[in-house]
């Protein structure tokens, strides 16, 4: 048959219509890809990570997304970047130094033996806590919610049902209610760029 205008958009539409928006809350992660990246012109340098839920009901989450997407352009949504101090003496860079420090943090009390030792590279495959929050924001003249990675803690923190809630957070003019009345539509793909355990790091691109 002749294909049809507006086929690769509803392709997009059908793809994501049948993925589940991550609630929000705390969850038990493995790391499954790192990299580190240099900042340019004058941004910091970043550590990316890549993660996936590892325990409970919605363990492996982000690889079944990613398995279900038809969508020839899909990502791993399952990521986030951790910027690294330029030390600078600056209060942002202080900022950054406290939310670095929190991620080795609970990397450490997260796994047994493991002490942050200036290696990036030894992340991938360690267990880590994770803290997800509800975003609205507006896309293409939508107004939109998704769940992004907030900040990390320790994965007893998890376990004990005593992780802090992530706030709900406004960006980019939007205005809907955060109550199930709202306009705003879920956007389960939704990528921040913020970032199946056999999987090898080729099959999870970022």
């Amino acid at each position: 048959m002749q294909r049809f205008n507006g086929y690769d958009d509803a392709k997009k539409q059908a793809s994501a219509s049948g993925q589940a928006k991550l609630p929000a809350g705390a969850y038990v992660c493995k790391i499954m890809a790192v990299r580190y990246t240099a900042g340019t012109n004058g941004n910091s340098d970043r550590i990316d990570i890549q993660f996936d839920i590892e325990e409970g009901d919605l363990k492996g989450f982000f690889r079944t997304q990613y398995d279900a997407s038809s969508d020839d352009s899909k990502k791993w949504k399952g990521k986030t970047s951790i910027y690294v101090p330029q030390d600078d003496g600056s209060d942002r860079d202080n900022i950054t130094k406290r939310i670095f420090a929190n991620w080795t943090d609970s990397l450490e009390k997260s796994n047994t033996g493991y002490i942050w030792d200036w290696d990036e590279n030894k992340w991938k495959n360690k267990l880590v806590g994770i803290v997800f929050g509800e975003t609205g924001t507006i896309i293409e003249g939508r107004e939109v919610t998704y769940t992004e990675a907030r900040f990390p803690v320790s994965v007893s923190v998890v376990r004990s049902g005593s992780a802090p809630v992530a706030k709900f957070k406004a960006r980019n003019g939007w205005t809907g209610a955060q109550s199930s009345g709202s306009s705003a539509k879920s956007e389960p793909g939704a990528d921040t760029g913020f970032m199946d355990m056999n999987a090898t790091d080729e099959e999870i691109p970022f």
